[in-house]
């Protein structure tokens, strides 16, 4: 796989749980974190009961855009990707900005996410 096909499949990925928050649907944000999936978010740890619970009430995001985005391999089948997100939520207010770092695990003909980390970014974006 060269490095533009993993971040291709890695975005399209990523895309997956965005769309997961956009539509509310947490038996498809489940479906691609693994069972072991580990959050680190600026409020602590989250599991992968937590993050899908988080849709319980609807969707929590209206847009998003990723942006920047890098793969790196970390193993056979292991792969980071960092990003940063600009996104706006359902009840309105401001785009909020972060980067994101996310660890993939390579499984039969898809991937699951093992661990994502978000990082709350103030300033304006300057691509790299």
């Amino acid at each position: 796989m060269t490095g533009q096909e993993l971040l291709d499949a890695l975005l399209a990925q990523e895309h997956g749980v965005w769309q997961a928050l956009v539509a509310g649907d947490a038996a498809a944000d489940a479906a691609l974190l693994a069972p072991g999936f580990v959050g680190l978010y600026p409020d602590g740890f989250a599991g992968r009961d937590d993050h899908a619970g988080q849709l319980a009430g609807g969707p929590t995001v209206q847009s998003y855009e990723i942006s920047a985005a890098r793969a790196l391999p970390l193993a056979e089948g292991v792969a980071l990707l960092a990003y940063h997100a600009s996104y706006t939520r359902p009840r309105g207010g401001p785009a909020e900005r972060m980067w994101v770092s996310s660890v993939w695990r390579r499984e039969g003909a898809g991937w699951v996410n093992l661990f994502s980390q978000d990082t709350p970014c103030d300033a304006p974006f300057a691509p790299v």
